[in-house]
């Protein structure tokens, strides 16, 4: 579901990125990046996006936290990305 989350939220205006990582017991941490609360809104209202959703809140995780900021800066380390 995260791969085909990934794919539908990259074809959707104000997209930019989407970084994601999990460790061997399952914990993880998905970022994704926004040009502005319009966009995200209207992302999070995408139906099959809100399929998705409901599906981790019942079967998936126990615990989630969503938060929800503003990158003002960036920087990447001597090697880039």
């Amino acid at each position: 579901m995260a791969d085909k989350m990934a794919a539908l939220a990259a074809g959707r205006t104000g997209y930019i990125g989407v970084e994601s990582t999990r460790d061997a017991s399952g914990f993880g941490i998905t970022v994704s990046y926004w040009t502005d609360e319009q966009a995200l809104i209207a992302w999070k209202a995408e139906a099959q996006h809100l399929l998705a959703q409901k599906l981790g809140k019942t079967l998936w995780y126990q615990y989630y936290t969503l938060r929800i900021a503003r990158v003002e800066r960036a920087y990447d380390g001597p090697e880039g990305r």
